[in-house]
């Protein structure tokens, strides 16, 4: 009986087995496709336009101009009154992992099949993954989505994570040496991965061994470190630096080096550092002077904060039943001793910083991190940043701009995308509202274009919840 009632169960499973093929989730395809009385915001930073027509033709942007009644008879017409259009988001920190429920150990399940979908329907149309757990499996994926067998964004692979002796999850190699730095990073060029990620442990001898051999292949290295901080990697000569100031270490009082010293002594120093004041100013010239761009991760740290972020039922609809009680009990209990919480003032120093930053003429870019407590899921926690950016300082239209124009700069490929141009692709997000004026509308995405295809947020969001925790 038992096994009939298997038999029963599978049947139903598979009856019930969401489209895999990109095609299943597209709404439009034509060849000519003009979006008419629209709202545009550009992502250059430029105010918004009301009332344009734009028109996509072979992938790409054809043109904007004011709205017409007469738009070509051979193109399929939107008539998109009410709405805004904003270039595709460029998701900086936009792993392909999560975390488990339940573990006893740290463990990040790749998450292949419900985040590529949930990046593209919250609007996300390029990710950089930013450190890895399965980097043969990100490329593969890549590959998968750039012919089309999968939705999903562009991808920028990033290899396994470049870490040292003392790597708190089994899926990160150790570094032996300053041999195996190099060693790796060529062996993962090889591969195909375009990226790297250097984390906590590492040494300097490490790091300047990883940044040495990415440079000669004109790659880019960035780095969440602990073991060095911020002035002394750039110095050696990364790129980019995730997450802000909230895990610089070079400010604690028990720094030694090539070591990363206790968390909380990091936290403690923030807690009593003046962003405004000399320590941390000169700190931001040095980066700025070295050309080291910085990747806002605000929702994962709002993670911490007790009573935040806002309780949002799509958010919650895509995790795992187990995530999700998990998540909320965490919740709970932060709310419980939200008294004796450092992240409400942690927090708070952390966008006073990224508003410092980028006031000061840093490269700040734009990310999520679906990792901490689970509060982050993709392509929801993308639309956050935005929002929390806006929060931060920065005004709705700087936000956008810092999320699009700023992750495609960095990549090299603001000939092609980050802003709405014509002969840019058209890699556009549809939102209903005004994001220029009220930010929130960034959440209300009714249809995304990547390559000029429009995508059904939906029908991605509907095969991609419940699966968030576990694939």
């Amino acid at each position: 009986m038992r096994f009939v009632s298997l038999l029963l169960l599978c049947s139903a499973a598979l009856a019930q087995t969401p489209a895999q093929d990109a095609k299943a989730y597209v709404k439009y395809d034509q060849p000519l496709i003009v979006l008419n009385h629209v709202r545009v915001i550009d992502g250059t930073g430029s105010a918004a336009k009301d009332d344009q027509m734009l028109v996509i033709a072979g992938g790409r942007i054809q043109s904007i101009s004011a709205a017409s009644e007469n738009p070509p008879q051979t193109a399929q017409v939107l008539d998109l009154t009410g709405h805004s259009v904003i270039p595709g988001l460029v998701g900086m920190h936009d792993h392909l992992y999560y975390p488990a429920p339940g573990r006893n150990v740290a463990l990040y399940p790749e998450h292949a099949w419900s985040f590529p979908r949930l990046y593209l329907a919250g609007g996300v149309t390029t990710i950089r993954t930013t450190g890895s757990v399965e980097p043969y499996t990100d490329l593969q994926l890549k590959k998968a989505i750039d012919s089309g067998k999968i939705p999903g964004p562009k991808m920028y692979v990033t290899g396994p994570y470049l870490e040292g002796k003392g790597a708190y999850t089994p899926q990160m190699h150790e570094l032996q040496d300053t041999d195996d730095s190099r060693r790796t990073v060529n062996y993962w060029i090889e591969e195909g991965v375009t990226n790297f990620k250097a984390y906590m442990n590492i040494t300097h001898d490490e790091l300047r061994a990883a940044v040495e051999e990415a440079h000669q292949h004109k790659l880019k290295v960035t780095g969440h470190l602990c073991s060095i901080g911020f002035r002394e990697a750039a110095a050696i000569g990364i790129d980019d630096l995730e997450h802000g100031i909230v895990v610089d270490s070079e400010f604690a009082s028990s720094k030694q080096p090539d070591k990363c010293p206790p968390q909380k002594d990091i936290r403690d120093t923030l807690g009593k550092l003046d962003i405004s004041g000399d320590q941390v100013q000169s700190m931001i010239k040095d980066l700025v002077s070295h050309h080291v761009a910085m990747t806002s991760t605000l929702p994962v740290f709002e993670g911490f904060v007790p009573n935040r972020p806002p309780l949002r039922q799509a958010n919650l609809d895509a995790m795992l039943p187990e995530a999700r009680e998990q998540y909320l009990a965490t919740r709970d209990t932060m709310a419980k001793n939200a008294a004796q919480s450092p992240w409400p003032a942690l927090f708070q120093k952390e966008m006073q910083f990224e508003h410092a930053f980028a006031k000061a003429g840093g490269l700040l870019l734009a990310g999520l991190d679906p990792t901490g407590n689970g509060a982050v899921v993709a392509g929801y926690g993308d639309q956050r940043e935005v929002e929390l950016l806006v929060e931060a300082g920065f005004t709705s239209l700087e936000a956008i701009h810092i999320a699009t124009y700023n992750g495609a700069q960095y990549l090299g490929e603001l000939d092609r995308i980050g802003t709405l141009a014509p002969g840019k692709q058209a890699d556009i997000v549809v939102v209903k509202g005004d994001p220029s004026t009220r930010i929130s509308d960034v959440e209300n995405v009714e249809i995304v274009f990547k390559d000029g295809i429009g995508y059904d947020p939906a029908k991605l969001v509907k095969d991609a919840n419940g699966f968030v925790g576990l694939k």
